[in-house]
Parts: C-alpha cells; structure tokens; sequence
C-alpha cells in the first residue's frame, strides 16, 4: 500500500543535471548512463551556461520532493525529466522512462540502418540533443561533439565531424534547419563532411521546402523528423511513423495524436495533464494525411482567424520560404480592429540590402493559398528571434511586430 502523500516507499529523488555547452557536453555521459539502468535519482538536464533559467527550472520541478507513484515505477525507473515550455512559457517536466528513451533510440537505428556513430550539433538539455547521447550509448559508440563555445560555426562542424567519420560503420547526426542552412551557405568543409553522414536528422522546427531541396540537390542525406519532449523526441521520420509508432490525426485535417512505448509518463507534478490519455498524446498540431505520410500543419493554438477565416501559418510560410530571395519567414496573427486578426509575415532575406519585393511575395501566396492568407504586413527582419532548440519564438516576434 502506498503512502497517503502517494509517494513510494524509498521514493527516488529528481536531480538537476547541469549540461556545459558544445563538447563539454560529453562529461554528463556517466550519469546518463546510470540514469538510463536505473541507478541513482531521475535526472533534469539544465543549461550549465544560463543559471538564471536553471534555477527557474529547479525550483519549479526539482523542488526537493521525491518523485511520486504516478511519476516513477521500480520496474521502469524515469530516467529524465525534459523541461519544456511549449507554447505557454509555463515550464513543464516531462517524465520519461528508461524504457521510453531506449525504445525511440533502438527504432531509429532500425528505420536508418543500424546503430552507428552519433555527432551531438546541439544543447544536451534538450531533447533532440539528448537522444544523441542515448542513441550512441545504446549502440556502443563513443559519440562526438561540436565545439558550439562561440556558437555554430561550420568550421567547427567539419572539426568534429572528421572524429566521428574516421570510425568505421554508420554516421549520423542530428540539426535543426538554421544549423543546415549556415553549413549550406558557407559551403567548404563543413558541407564536405556533412554529405559523409548516412543520416543527417533534422527536426526541432518546421522545415522550409526549399531548404529540403537545396540539401538533397547538395548530396545532403536528410531525414525530416517530427516528435516533441512528449515522445522521447522525433517518432515520425520523413512523414512516416517509426515502427514503435501510432499517429491519429483526429478527423480529415485535425489535432495529431500519438502513441506507443516511446511515450512519457506524464508531467512532474500534474497527474491528470488532459494531454495524456487512455496511452495517447494529444500534440496540440494540426496535421492530415497526404497518402500515407502525415503533413504537419502547425500549431492548433498559432491558427489565425482573419475576417472569419481560419488561415494555417506554417502553409504560408511554405510558400514565402520557397520564394526567390527569402531564407526565413515566419507568419502570425496579429490584433487588428478591422479583420480580428491580420496576418502578418516576418520574412529575413537572403540578402538584407536587397529584400524581395513585398508585393510579390503577397501575390504568391493569394495565388497558391487564397485572399485570406495573403499577409497584409510583411516586416523584414535580420534574423528571427528563437526559443529552445531552434524554433521560432512567436510570443517574442509578436511583441516586436505589435511595438
């Protein structure tokens, strides 16, 4: 019988697991190791480098009570708990079983060949960077790391990514598209080493078509992924589920949901989150199936609601990136006495002394998506502000295009 606080008898504790930036990162590999036997208290990767997040996130989930009944079990330890904000900026603890982290890892390496060597491009506290260490420690390698100490660099890359090619078997690694794109734009040896790679995952943010087609027309092995903290990372590849995988998409074009043995727990400290049930996760995207691939359509909470028409952001900003001259956009609602919400498009060109012409770029979209998703403002910008491993921070971008 348990406690009446539900907590178990030799409950286990969660630690916080200071992560140091680029191949410092490779020093946590021991105690990940024994998180995923079991050994030890669950662990919450945190960036070494921004104490004031930290702290944040210790005192909101690492608070100094045990895990309870609901967040851990003797025959399947968790293993980490993954901060994530989401869309709300509320942090969140996702619980992940050994078992969750082991079963993604090993389906990977079946759906890309085998286990392999692994090089980590990106921040260990979060998921996708995580999984690199797991994925090469399940495989029995020694995983390598980029030196990102004065950022991504290619230069850096092509370092690394040479110690991980002079071993024999498999290669992979895992970018977010801006990762891609600078290793793109600069050419030389990092694009030299990066089509060495016999996987190269690319996930953490939407990817721009065009950028998918420039990397396969460089000889890039890219495979597009899509997953979340929730999922123990990226369970759908190139738009078809792994094999410990089930996708639903809730009606013809509605919410994604998934399911099986890569699936979180729950979330520290809300045993009834309404996100899991009956073993699904209800991802909070819209999606629909095109064949037998899923399409993932955005966020349901980022769909703009313009004149009384539902325009879905990621769609527009498709066919923007895709446009001779724009490297990145990004599209969002903004408040508008007139429509509701006016769709409003961030775009950075590719070359800022020559932005493409606004008209253009809004004739393009009225043409392939309708009126309704033409952006009645386009804002250039340098570059987009980010959250987390790459992906576009709306809340921030909002404010900026608001002031």
């Amino acid at each position: 019988m348990l406690p009446d606080n539900g907590r178990m008898p030799n409950a286990r504790d969660l630690q916080p697991l200071p992560v140091p930036p680029g191949s410092g990162a490779l020093a946590v590999l021991p105690a990940l190791t024994r998180a995923l036997h079991g050994d030890g208290p669950a662990l919450l990767p945190v960036a070494a480098g921004d104490a004031a997040e930290s702290r944040r996130l210790v005192a909101a989930l690492a608070d100094g009570t045990p895990l309870t009944a609901a967040e851990d079990h003797p025959d399947d330890p968790t293993a980490l708990v993954i901060a994530t904000s989401g869309s709300t900026g509320a942090p969140k603890g996702v619980l992940l079983p050994a078992s969750a982290l082991r079963a993604s890892a090993e389906a990977t390496h079946r759906r890309l060949g085998g286990p392999g060597h692994w090089l980590l491009a990106m921040p260990t506290h979060h998921i996708a960077g995580i999984q690199v260490l797991v994925r090469a420690l399940l495989a029995g390698t020694s995983p390598h790391a980029v030196d990102t100490s004065a950022g991504f660099r290619p230069d850096g890359f092509a370092a690394a990514a040479r110690q991980v090619l002079a071993a024999d078997g498999p290669h992979y690694t895992a970018l977010v598209p801006t990762q891609l794109a600078r290793l793109l734009d600069a050419g030389g040896d990092g694009l030299a080493t990066l089509r060495e790679f016999d996987a190269v995952l690319l996930g953490g943010a939407a990817t721009p078509p065009a950028l998918l087609r420039r990397a396969q027309d460089s000889g890039v092995r890219v495979t597009t992924t899509y997953g979340m903290s929730e999922t123990s990372g990226g369970c759908v590849y190139d738009g078809r589920p792994l094999d410990v995988a089930k996708v639903d998409v809730d009606g013809e074009t509605g919410p994604i949901l998934l399911a099986g043995p890569m699936l979180a727990r729950g979330y520290r400290h809300q045993p009834d989150a309404p996100a899991f049930a009956a073993g699904w996760f209800r991802t909070g995207d819209l999606g629909r199936w095109q064949d037998d691939r899923l399409e993932v359509l955005g966020r349901a909470d980022d769909m703009i609601i313009s004149g009384g028409v539902n325009v879905a952001p990621l769609p527009v900003e498709r066919v923007l990136a895709e446009q001779p001259g724009v490297r990145e956009a990004c599209v969002l609602g903004v408040p508008d006495q007139e429509w509701g919400e006016a769709v409003v498009a961030a775009v950075v060109p590719a070359d800022p002394a020559a932005p493409p012409a606004e008209d253009a770029l809004r004739a393009t979209v009225r043409e392939r998506l309708g009126s309704a998703a033409a952006p009645k403002r386009i804002a250039f910008l340098p570059e987009l502000p980010l959250r987390g491993p790459g992906k576009p921070d709306r809340r921030a971008l909002a404010a900026l295009l608001v002031s």
